[in-house]
């Protein structure tokens, strides 16, 4: 058996390694490494996968998070709702720029921001929701455009794990994951589903008048050289890894098939052992179905019950299976964002899921034996 790697970006990359070399030559020749032609048609290409008018590309994931919020005009103590279960760069933006963020428990099925909690939060300086499209499903996005339109909010999606995952509405209507709310984020870091060889991301929206700020802010806010409009940052993807995405995003579909098949697969396995909660689609269906587009399992994370998640962790490394714990202590107890207004008793779930979560081996290079070592290794120490 191959060694068991958390994300195979080395095997991943033996089956395009001709096509992402020759690209990046071009680059190199042409010498057009800012904003170069790569930029220009992957973006272009992008915009037509994800049936958005605009993508902005930009330095990456967080950078992309907190352009957005630049581009909205939010003010200092504004305050901006999100998941208090996710990573820490969700909310580092939102105290970047002085808003005040306010977090709030998540649904303990799909780990998303729970709709409740957002109702709950909503204040009269409350501008905007940020929901977490956590570890590669889509929010309730249906749900919360509705909180926003009733209360005038912004809904900002945090799609950093969730590209090329569908949202199915009530009324049967689909669309992709960061072209519902007003404006989104992505992150092209190296282990996302769409991954580049360095840093990058990028801002969706279909906003005409946004777009126009936002590509103003990615640029030292100038639309015309030397000219500054607007207040804005340095944050530019560069050609090299526009190259190696506009490859990759030609196989972004089949590359979460495969993780949609590792999935099913870990949950066969796991089928009808105790104390392992295992991942589904959406909230209301237990398995993963094999026409399933609503999560590309980023992360396939299980939920394990009465056992020492800890204990097991170390068990698997000491295996050879490296495995993580997204997240280990929730936002609101990290020291950088304690807030006193914040009371344990809305927090149930999360404060839960930090003691029970634990992610697996996922990635579109798995096979059939690692995965059978993998899950017989965790279930053997369950049931010991």
């Amino acid at each position: 058996m191959k060694k068991i790697q958390m994300v195979d970006l080395k095997g991943q990359y033996s089956k395009i390694k001709a096509e992402v070399d020759s690209s990046v030559l071009e680059v190199l020749d042409s010498t057009a490494y800012i904003n170069g032609p790569k930029v220009h048609e992957f973006q272009k290409n992008l915009e037509n996968y994800l049936d958005v008018k605009h993508v902005i590309p930009c330095a990456n994931g967080t950078d992309a998070l907190q352009i957005a919020m630049m581009g909205l005009g939010l003010k200092p103590g504004d305050e901006v709702i999100t998941a208090d279960f996710t990573f820490a760069a969700t909310v580092e933006v939102i105290a970047l720029l002085q808003l005040t963020p306010v977090l709030v428990d998540v649904d303990s099925i799909t780990f998303n921001i729970d709709i409740d909690a957002i109702k709950k939060a909503i204040t009269p300086k409350t501008k905007a929701i940020v929901p977490v499209h956590l570890f590669g499903m889509c929010a309730n996005m249906e749900a919360i455009m509705e909180i926003a339109k009733e209360h005038n909010l912004y809904v900002i999606e945090d799609n950093a794990q969730g590209i090329g995952s569908t949202y199915a509405y009530s009324d049967g209507r689909k669309a992709k994951a960061g072209t519902i709310g007003h404006v989104a984020s992505t992150s092209f870091f190296p282990s996302k589903n769409l991954g580049c060889y360095g840093d990058g991301g990028a801002i969706f929206t279909n906003d005409d008048d946004l777009a126009h700020i936002i590509r103003g802010v990615v640029n030292h806010g100038m639309y015309e050289r030397y000219h500054h409009d607007v207040v804005g940052v340095n944050s530019r993807l560069d050609s090299i890894q526009a190259a190696i995405l506009d490859i990759k995003l030609k196989r972004l579909d089949t590359y979460n098939q495969e993780r949609r098949k590792a999935a099913r697969a870990y949950n066969a396995a796991f089928n009808g052992i105790g104390n392992i909660i295992t991942p589904s689609g959406i909230s209301t269906c237990q398995n993963i179905c094999e026409n399933c587009d609503c999560h590309v399992f980023h992360q396939y994370t299980l939920r394990i019950l009465n056992s020492n998640r800890d204990a097991l962790v170390k068990h698997l490394n000491e295996q050879g299976i490296p495995c993580g714990v997204y997240y280990p202590i929730p936002l609101h107890l990290q020291k950088a964002y304690q807030d006193s207004r914040y009371d344990e008793a809305d927090f149930t779930v999360t404060n839960q899921l930090v003691k029970e979560v634990i992610s697996l081996p996922m990635h579109t290079e798995l096979d059939d034996e690692q995965i059978e070592f993998i899950t017989s290794t965790v279930i053997s120490f369950v049931n010991s």
